[in-house]
């Protein structure tokens, strides 16, 4: 598997936009995991997505390579130019035919890839080498160059060394396209090293994520890519959550909500279940006789419901009527099947994909809270109580006043004390000789936690 580059499968957002069109027109609920083994179905229904991460062993961020000709990923930009140049050759050069001499000499045997079944000439040709090197990054470059190597193989057959000096008869010549001069090219190296001047940045784009949309260029992947993508794809197969996520995300940007049925299997449908308490909320007799009957009706489902209501239908395995021969719905049925789509589009009653119709329960009440213990008051310490002596009695915010403070140093016979709300002791008996004053840190009320400011009871 390449490292540093994962793949994902994502929804065709035109498949989601069908399905999200169905769902809201039929106003059924779909479990959510059976449209994604749906998706999942088809090559057409997904999309695969590479994203590159980390960085090389030079430290440069790691990046694939994209051709924007047949929207196809590689590895390296090298596969990416040779893959150009092979499937879309035509788009960028004219390749022209001219007889030349023939090779002089006599050849008995030539090399021949084992294969291609290519024939590369003779060994000891001055060109030998780089044919060989072409060919192997040419179609090959999957093999290390040695092991290629080794399947080449000499041929005496007289009828191959015979097409080996037809070939060498004539030479290609390469005319250069959609540029404002003629240009000629003698060789494929001059060929890419000119696609590499001129047309590589603008058809090769390096990136670090990218979304390959079609099933062709799914199948022009290169091997390490199209092993991971079926990795994902066989992982997806067995539990699709990420495809199931992905879905969720789209859906929802798409107005859609979700519920779960017994609290495990996961619906989307055009509205969440809610309960209508015909009690508390004003309804009509239709809707009413709608609710009515659903709940009397077992395995309930809109063609039980609209025979229970007494609606007239075709038999269930009837022929259709020709096209322009239809009969018109009667008043009645048009206004069941309008109270029925209100119904089921405020979320009171529950179409699922199956054909099932249920109505939303009845949400269970929940249970209350235990009444909290009252907080005990924290005690006084014991030294609450105290005789001054010299120093006047500080100010005690809303039980004692400046005033009483004054009056209570400067007066010697009696000072009404102010008590405490939980003093640990009784105080002593006042002095005769010296007047007794409460202490601030004991006339002051225990501070109030943030639950009493809250609830005072």
């Amino acid at each position: 598997m390449p490292e540093g580059i994962n793949a994902d499968l994502i929804p065709d957002p035109t498949g989601v936009d069908s399905l999200a069109r169905q769902i809201r027109q039929t106003g059924r609920a779909y479990p959510l995991f059976d449209i994604a083994h749906l998706i999942l179905k088809r090559p057409d229904r997904y999309q695969l997505h590479f994203r590159a991460h980390g960085n090389n062993s030079d430290g440069t961020p790691r990046q694939f390579f994209t051709c924007n000709l047949d929207d196809t990923v590689w590895l390296t930009e090298g596969d990416a130019t040779r893959h150009v140049l092979s499937k879309h050759f035509g788009t960028f050069y004219q390749t022209e035919k001219i007889a030349v001499d023939p090779p002089k000499g006599t050849y008995t045997f030539v090399a021949q890839c084992g294969m291609s079944g290519i024939v590369l000439g003779p060994p000891n040709l001055h060109d030998y080498q780089a044919k060989l090197q072409r060919l192997h990054t040419e179609r090959f470059s999957r093999l290390p160059f040695d092991v290629y190597k080794s399947r080449v193989r000499i041929v005496r057959e007289e009828a191959v060394v015979k097409q080996w000096i037809e070939e060498q008869s004539f030479k290609f010549e390469y005319v250069c396209l959609n540029l404002p001069e003629p240009l000629k090219l003698g060789s494929r190296d001059a060929v890419e090293q000119h696609f590499r001047q001129v047309h590589l940045p603008n058809i090769i784009k390096p990136e670090s994520s990218h979304i390959v949309r079609t099933p062709a260029a799914r199948e022009a992947l290169p091997p390490p890519l199209r092993r991971l993508a079926r990795r994902e794809f066989d992982l997806q197969q067995r539990f699709p959550l990420k495809l199931v996520t992905r879905l969720s995300d789209d859906f929802a940007h798409r107005g859609l909500h979700f519920f779960k049925v017994n609290k495990t299997v996961l619906h989307v449908a055009v509205a969440r279940p809610r309960f209508l308490d015909m009690e508390t909320s004003p309804v009509s007799e239709g809707v009413k006789r709608i609710v009515d009957t659903i709940q009397a009706t077992p395995e309930c489902t809109r063609r039980k419901l609209l025979e229970a209501m007494g609606v007239q239908l075709p038999p269930a395995d009837a022929a259709p009527a020709a096209e322009g021969t239809e009969t018109p719905p009667s008043p009645e049925l048009s206004a069941i099947v309008g109270d029925l789509h209100w119904l089921i589009h405020e979320g009171h009653v529950i179409e699922f994909a199956n054909g099932r119709v249920e109505l939303a329960k009845k949400p269970a009440p929940r249970p209350t809270p235990p009444p909290r213990p009252p907080r005990a008051q924290p005690a006084a310490p014991a030294a609450a109580v105290a005789v001054a002596t010299t120093e006047p009695a500080a100010e005690v915010a809303g039980e004692v006043s400046a005033e009483t403070v004054e009056t209570a140093a400067t007066t010697s016979s009696e000072v009404a004390p102010v008590e405490a709300e939980a003093p640990a002791a009784e105080p002593a008996a006042p002095d005769a000789a010296a007047p007794t004053v409460v202490s601030p840190e004991a006339s002051a009320p225990a501070p109030e936690s943030d639950e009493q400011k809250i609830n005072p009871s």
